[in-house]
């Protein structure tokens, strides 16, 4: 009996399986029916903006309907990645985060409101942005490895700005002095535009930015690019080698953006929307505008967007409690 009645179970939880799933499948042939929302937290205007415009103006074309976004900047990230991981698992409202709001910020807070491997559910990579050192134009120093022997000759003096402490441009200059063994005088400022306008004036004399934020500022000829930090070269700037290529191992910090749902969004339309951002990126027009902008398409599916998420997670996580690095 006890036999008869474990097979029993077995069938009805099988059964109950076989339901859920073509459940999900009837969703995903649905959805969407209404209007879907990509949450963005940062201000209108940035490159993370422009990135979640151009892909939301492109999801219209290819799921039938309106995309809006909603910017919901502050803590870092954090104020909009809270909102979606809270939100109803539909499909309809989405995240395009930074790698700083899921793999960098909850190893540097203890009040985390929400679990970034848990509380989410990963659609796709959206795009890289390549982090490059950068000098001013006046400057002497040619490349990096002239800027490290400077910081060689000068320890703990050559000011060195970050878009703040636990930013990727904090961590990239600590992964290029542990590299090149060199000490530089960290700067932090709160974001880009002060550290920019304090490189372009002097007051600084390094700083490792994405590739959107300073290509403007170098195709003007007001900076000078001394290497990328990266796996590779950027396509906008490819005579600028990599701090690798340059002796300088183990730098990589590209920034990335990836689309979330919320936790126990339905995988068929979690797969559904992975498909969509492919044949946006893949897009001839949407393609140029990312890369001329200096960010790299970078599709991939759900299940490689969740190892590449752990993976990002675990070592950044690493890096910042080897260099006991705490938040701002």
């Amino acid at each position: 009996m006890q036999g008869m009645k474990g097979i029993g179970r077995t069938m009805l939880l099988a059964v109950i399986g076989h339901l859920l799933i073509a459940s999900g499948l009837a969703q995903a042939q649905n959805y969407p029916t209404r209007p879907i929302k990509i949450v963005i937290a940062f201000p209108a205007g940035g490159p993370t903006d422009f990135v979640g415009r151009l892909l939301a103006e492109k999801f219209k074309d290819v799921l039938g309907q309106s995309v809006l976004v909603e910017n919901r900047g502050g803590a870092a990230g954090t104020l909009g990645a809270d909102f979606v991981a809270k939100s109803e698992p539909d499909g309809y409202t989405l995240f395009l985060t930074t790698v700083g709001a899921v793999a960098i910020t909850p190893h540097l807070r203890t009040d985390m409101p929400y679990d970034a491997l848990k509380d989410f559910a990963p659609i796709s990579l959206v795009v890289r942005n390549t982090t490059v050192v950068v000098v001013r134009s006046q400057n002497t120093v040619k490349s990096a490895n002239e800027l490290a022997a400077l910081a060689k000759e000068k320890p703990n003096t050559i000011p060195f700005a970050s878009t703040g402490s636990g930013t990727t441009p904090h961590l990239a200059l600590e992964l290029f002095q542990s590299a090149a063994g060199v000490q530089f005088l960290h700067v932090p400022y709160r974001g880009a535009a002060p550290a920019l306008t304090d490189l372009l004036g002097g007051q600084v004399q390094a700083v490792a930015l994405d590739v959107p934020v300073i290509l403007s500022q170098i195709k003007s000829g007001n900076l000078r690019p001394l290497g990328a930090a990266s796996n590779q070269r950027n396509p906008m700037l490819m005579d600028v080698p990599t701090l690798a290529e340059q002796g300088y191992p183990n730098t990589q910090s590209d920034n990335w953006y990836a689309l979330l749902a919320p936790a126990k969004t339905p995988a068929p339309i979690v797969s559904k929307l992975s498909h969509a951002v492919a044949e946006a990126l893949h897009d001839p027009e949407v393609k140029r505008k990312l890369i001329e902008s200096g960010a790299i398409p970078a599709p991939n599916s759900p299940q490689d967007m969740a190892a590449f998420l752990k993976a990002e997670y675990e070592r950044w996580g690493r890096i910042v409690r080897e260099k006991g690095i705490k938040g701002s």
